[in-house]
């Protein structure tokens, strides 16, 4: 589990970069912070659905992972052991309807499709070309990386200012 954590590191830390916020204008706070999260997981997920045997164990324990973080958030928020699994399930469906969007968007042959996602997921406030772009760019160099390179990568994207600087 260790390897994945320290994935999950990368992956919190690229959600985390104030060009995000600055350049892609997502909103600096629980929402947006969750939305470039399941961003950055979408991307990754999504390379090792593609990669062989064992890169799909790594994407559950990965998403294992993730949501243990997600959960540890909000009890360090204060929020009640009761209201935990309530918050968790409507975190799960939306990190799965997410992810099933930006799959299609990325699938679409028109590349406003992704921009719409985006809109619609992060918000109206997004600089949606810019984040696209850097989707695109994101994806074309995780597309190059193996399970091993996944998993060692650090950083393990691309920093948002250079991927929109295409």
């Amino acid at each position: 589990m260790a390897p994945v954590n320290a994935v999950l590191e990368r992956v919190v830390s690229a959600s985390r970069e104030p060009a995000l916020y600055r350049e892609g204008r997502v909103p600096d706070d629980f929402e947006g912070r969750f939305e470039a999260l399941t961003l950055h997981l979408f991307l990754v997920l999504r390379r090792l659905r593609e990669l062989p045997a064992p890169a799909a164990d790594v994407a559950q324990d990965l998403i294992d992972a993730s949501f243990a973080y997600l959960e540890l958030g909000f009890r360090q928020g204060g929020i009640s052991d009761i209201a935990v699994p309530k918050r968790m399930k409507k975190i799960g469906r939306s990190f799965y309807g997410r992810i099933s969007g930006y799959e299609e968007a990325l699938a679409a042959a028109s590349p406003a499709a992704l921009e719409a996602a985006l809109l619609r997921n992060v918000g109206a406030g997004v600089d949606a070309p810019t984040l696209a772009r850097h989707v695109r760019t994101t994806a074309a160099v995780l597309a190059t990386r193996t399970l091993d390179d996944i998993l060692a990568a650090d950083p393990l994207f691309p920093h948002f200012a250079d991927s929109i600087a295409t």
